[in-house]
C-alpha cells in the first residue's frame, strides 16, 4: 500500500532528526573554530537576531573578588549573563587574567543547580561541550587561547535565562622596592601580525589607513564593559599604605586585615588594575618561606633579599630601545619618550650610550655605542623629542642590533626596550635573546594601559633583567627613577642556590639581583629538613644567606604556582630545541596531577539534562574587549592554516550531508 502524503512526511521528519543533531555540531565545530582564536573579553554581548534585530545578552555583573595572604593571592571572577533576545544563545569571550596565573576550577550556576567543572584533555574537553551544546545542554568551556588568555564559552542560554559562571586561580604577589603589587589586567593589547602571518613583522595603523586590516580574530570596542574588584587583604605585617596607581579605592581596616573595593563600585574594562601596599619602615621582610603539603609532596615559596650596602656603581653601556610602531599612538609613545628623557639624563660621562627606535624598520642614533659627552646626550635627547609613532612592528632587527657585541672590559652592558609588547608569535625573539644575549642584561619597559605583561616579564627573565610596567603619564617620574637609580646598583651577579635533598626549582636560571628586587623562587622538595644555602657575588665580595626550611610557614596554592612555574618552563623549552611531544605528555600530566588550565587541558562542566529543543536554532556569539585607554591601534590578523583547514573540512562534510539528503529524499520519494 503506497504511503499517505503525511506519513511520507512524518518519515521524512524522522528521517532527518538526527541530521538535524549532526548539522549542529558540524555548524558549532564551525563558529567554535573560528572563535578559537578570537580575542574577546569582559561584558555585553551586542548581537544581531535571525530577524535582523539587535539585541544583547547583557552581563549583569562581572566580579572579582581577592583572598590575599603574604605572597599568594587566591581569586574568583563571577559573571552572570541574562539573555534578553528570544533566541537560544551561545557566548564566547576571552577573559585576560595576570602573569602566572594557575586556573583550576570553574562552576556552572542555572538557578539552584550548581555543575562543577571537571579537568579533561583539551581535545575531549571539546568534543564533550560541542556535542552538549548541540544536544541542547547547559555547558561551559574555559580552555588557554595562549598565556595569560583563556577562551570561555557557555552554551544554551536560553530566552530570558540567566546564567552565571565562576573562574578560579591563583597567583603569586609581587615584592620590590619595599612594596608589594597586585596586576590584575581588564583587558589587552591587541595583536598586529602580518598579513602572511609568518614573520614577526606586525602590520597596524588607524581606522581607514592602508596598512590596517580589522578581522573578527581581534574583537575590541570603544565602549568598554564595566567590572567591578573587591579585595580581601591580611597582609600578616604592619602597613603604612594601601593604594592603587590606576584606580580610586575605598579601604576598610579590620584589625590588621583590610577590606578594598573600587570607590567607583565597577569601571570601564579598559585597563589593568593595580594595588600596591607598603610596610611600616622597618617591618619589611628581607626573607619568607612558605610551604604547602599536596598527596604526600611538599612545595615551598621562597623570597630573599639582597642587603642594599652591597650595591656599588658600574660604568655602564646603556642600550636605549623604544617601540615607535602604530600601537604606541597616543598617550603610550608620550611616555616613552618621556622615559628616555630620563634614563638620558642619569648618564654619567663615564657611561656609554646609544639609543635604537624600531617600527617597520630599525633606526640606530650611533652605528656602535658611544661615550656619554655632553654633547653626543644633547643629540640624542633632540632625536628622541623627534620620534612619531607609525608602521608596523618589527622587534627582530631592533633587538639583534641592540644585543650585539660585546661591553669594554669592568663595564655592565644594560639593554631597556621600551614596548607596548604588541606581539603575536614571539617565539623567534625569544629565541634571540637566548642565543645573543652574551654579557648583555635586558630590561624590558611595558607601556601603557594594558601592556602584554606575558611578553614584558618572559623576555625579562630570559634577559637575565628585571621589568616594569608604566600604566600612566603620573608614573613615568617615578617608575623610570626607581629603574635607572637600581641600574646604578647592581647588587648580587652569578647566584646559586643549594637545597637540601632533592628539589626542582623555578626559575631554572637565576637572574642577576639589583637593590630591591628580591629572588623568588618556587620548588618541590623531598624534605623539609635542613637548610637552604644561597651564594652570590658583587663587584667586591661574596654574598652568603641560610633559611632554615623547618621555620617555614604553611600557605595553600603553592603547589599549584610550582606546577604553572614548571609547565611554563616546559613550554619555553620547546623554543630552545626540545621534543613538542614530550613536552605535551609532560605538561598534560602536570595538569591533570593539579587540576590545571594548561595548553593541552581545559576545564568543561556538562548539565545532564537538555535545556534546548534541538529543532531550536543556537545562536553563536562572542564579545568584544574594551579597547585599551589611550590606544588608537587596530589589529591586522591573519587566519591560521589549521583554522582553515578545519573549516574547509566542515564544509566538505556539510556538502556531503545535504548530497546524503538528496539521495535519500530521492528513495523515500519512489513508489513502492
Amino acid at each position: 500500500m503506497k504511503p499517505g502524503k503525511d506519513e511520507t512526511n512524518t518519515d521524512l521528519q524522522r528521517g532527518f532528526e538526527p541530521l538535524r543533531t549532526i548539522f549542529a555540531i558540524l555548524v558549532l565545530l564551525l563558529g567554535f573554530a573560528a572563535g578559537a582564536r578570537a580575542e574577546t573579553g569582559f561584558g555585553t554581548i551586542k548581537a544581531t537576531a535571525r530577524d535582523g534585530q539587535p539585541f544583547e545578552l547583557v552581563a549583569l555583573a562581572s566580579d572579582v573578588h581577592y583572598q590575599i595572604g603574604g605572597l599568594v593571592a587566591e581569586a574568583s571572577i563571577h559573571q552572570r549573563f541574562t539573555n534578553s533576545s528570544s533566541d537560544w544563545v551561545e557566548a564566547q569571550y576571552l577573559l585576560p587574567l595576570p602573569q602566572g596565573a594557575a586556573v583550576h576550577d570553574m562552576t556552572l550556576r542555572i538557578g539552584e543547580r550548581v555543575i562543577v567543572g571537571e579537568i579533561r584533555e583539551k581535545e575531549q574537553a571539546q568534543r564533550e561541550y560541542v556535542e552538549a551544546a548541540a544536544s541542547g545542554k547547559h555547558a561551559a568551556l574555559v580552555e588557554a587561547d595562549r598565556v595569560n588568555l583563556f577562551r570561555t564559552a557557555v552554551a544554551n542560554v536560553g530566552p530570558g535565562e540567566t546564567i552565571e559562571v565562576e573562574v578560579r586561580w591563583w597567583q603569586p604577589v609581587s615584592y620590590r622596592d619595599d612594596r608589594f603589587s597586585l596586576t590584575l589586567p581588564l583587558t589587552y593589547t591587541p595583536r598586529f601580525v602580518s598579513p602572511g602571518g609568518t614573520q614577526d613583522v606586525h602590520v597596524e595603523g588607524k581606522p581607514g589607513s592602508s596598512q590596517t586590516s580589522t578581522t573578527p580574530d581581534d574583537l575590541h570596542s570603544a565602549d568598554a564593559p564595566r567590572v567591578a574588584v573587591s579585595i580581601d587583604l591580611d597582609p600578616g605585617l604592619p602597613l603604612s599604605r594601601v593604594e592603587s596607581s590606576t584606580h580610586a579605592l575605598k579601604v576598610s581596616r579590620h584589625g590588621t586585615a583590610y577590606s578594598i573595593v573600587l570607590a567607583a563600585g565597577s569601571v570601564p574594562a579598559d585597563r589593568d588594575f593595580v594595588l600596591e601596599w607598603a610596610p611600616v619602615l622597618g617591618a619589611a621582610p628581607a626573607s619568607a618561606m612558605l610551604t604547602e603539603t599536596v598527596d604526600g609532596d611538599t612545595y615551598a615559596m621562597v623570597m630573599m633579599l639582597p642587603n642594599s650596602e652591597l650595591a656599588h656603581p658600574l660604568p655602564r653601556e646603556l642600550i636605549l630601545v623604544i617601540d615607535t610602531s602604530g600601537s604606541m599612538e597616543g598617550e603610550s609613545i608620550r611616555q616613552a619618550r618621556a622615559a628616555l628623557d630620563l634614563a638620558l639624563s642619569t648618564l654619567r660621562p663615564s657611561d656609554r650610550f646609544n639609543v635604537i627606535q624600531f617600527n617597520s624598520v630599525t633606526e640606530a642614533l650611533f652605528p656602535d655605542a658611544v661615550m656619554a659627552t655632553p654633547a653626543d646626550v644633547a643629540l640624542a635627547h633632540e632625536w628622541v623629542a623627534g620620534l612619531r609613532a607609525n608602521g608596523g612592528t618589527e622587534m627582530v632587527e631592533a633587538l639583534r642590533i641592540a644585543l650585539r657585541g660585546q661591553p669594554p672590559a669592568g663595564y655592565v652592558r644594560q639593554v631597556v626596550f621600551a614596548t607596548d609588547g604588541a606581539v603575536d608569535d614571539a617565539a623567534g625573539l625569544y629565541q634571540l635573546i637566548d642565543h645573543d644575549l652574551g654579557q648583555s642584561r635586558l630590561f624590558p619597559i611595558g607601556i601603557g594601559s594594558a601592556p602584554n605583561a606575558q611578553f614584558i616579564e618572559r623576555a625579562a627573565t630570559s634577559g637575565r633583567g628585571s621589568s616594569i610596567v608604566i600604566r600612566g603619564p603620573a608614573e613615568v617620574g617615578e617608575r623610570m627613577r626607581e629603574l635607572f637609580g637600581k641600574l646604578d646598583r647592581p647588587a648580587l651577579r652569578d647566584l646559586s642556590l643549594s637545597w637540601p635533598g632533592v628539589a626542582d626549582s623555578y626559575p631554572q636560571r637565576l637572574p642577576d639581583l639589583y637593590a630591591g628586587e628580591p629572588l623568588v623562587v618556587v620548588a618541590k622538595l623531598s624534605n623539609l629538613r635542613g637548610t637552604l644555602e644561597a651564594r652570590a657575588a658583587n663587584s667586591e665580595t661574596t654574598w652568603a644567606k641560610s633559611l632554615p626550611l623547618e621555620q617555614a610557614a604553611t600557605v595553600k596554592g603553592i603547589a599549584r604556582l610550582w606546577a604553572q612555574r614548571k609547565i611554563e618552563n616546559l613550554e619555553q623549552s620547546i623554543d630552545r630545541g626540545a621534543m613538542p611531544d614530550d613536552v605535551r605528555d609532560q605538561v598534560l600530566q602536570l595538569a591533570i596531577d593539579h587540576h590545571l588550565v594548561s595548553p593541552y587541558t581545559s576545564l568543561i562542566a556538562v548539565e545532564q539534562k537538555p535545556a534546548r529543543d534541538v529543532a531550536d536554532d543556537l545562536v553563536s556569539k562572542r564579545i568584544a574587549n574594551g579597547e585599551p585607554a589611550g590606544s588608537l591601534a587596530y589589529a591586522a590578523t591573519a587566519t591560521s592554516a589549521p583554522l582553515q583547514m578545519l573549516i574547509g573540512l566542515a564544509l566538505l562534510l556539510i556538502a556531503g550531508l545535504f548530497a546524503w539528503c538528496g539521495r535519500r529524499r530521492n528513495v523515500t520519494s519512489l513508489p513502492a
